[in-house]
């Protein structure tokens, strides 16, 4: 299966430098920073910072360091956060959109992690 990358995308851009974030967390392969646009009071996006399009892309292609230290980063963001079941937190939602019906508007890996209030219905469904 072939996954076109834009490396033009607003997240390719973050990681090069070339545009500003409000950095969370960091390591060798990951990067999180908070949403421009915060839909709760926490509000993080969680990206890889290998060229992967989707969820999908990444699971079958990235190396298994890139897979351990990203979702390693998601529980060490929800910690840091106060928002991890384990640690005495609410819990969080975590959103990842791939491809046209799951309306990605940034074609590069990122999970949404919402968090810091009750969040309602996971979506409402259409007829």
């Amino acid at each position: 299966m072939t996954y076109a990358y834009d490396d033009q995308n607003i997240f390719a851009k973050i990681l090069r430098g070339e545009i500003p974030c409000s950095k969370v967390y960091e390591t060798d392969h990951t990067l999180a920073f908070n949403d421009i646009s915060p839909k709760t009071p926490h509000h993080v996006l969680v990206i890889p910072k290998g060229p992967y399009v989707c969820y999908d892309h990444f699971a079958q292609s990235a190396s298994d360091a890139e897979i351990v230290d990203y979702t390693r980063a998601i529980g060490a963001i929800c910690t840091q956060l106060g928002v991890s079941q384990g640690d005495g937190g609410n819990g969080y939602r975590m959103i990842s959109n791939a491809g046209p019906d799951g309306v990605q508007e940034v074609p590069h890996l990122h999970v949404h992690i919402l968090a810091g209030r009750n969040i309602g219905p996971m979506v409402m469904m259409r007829p």
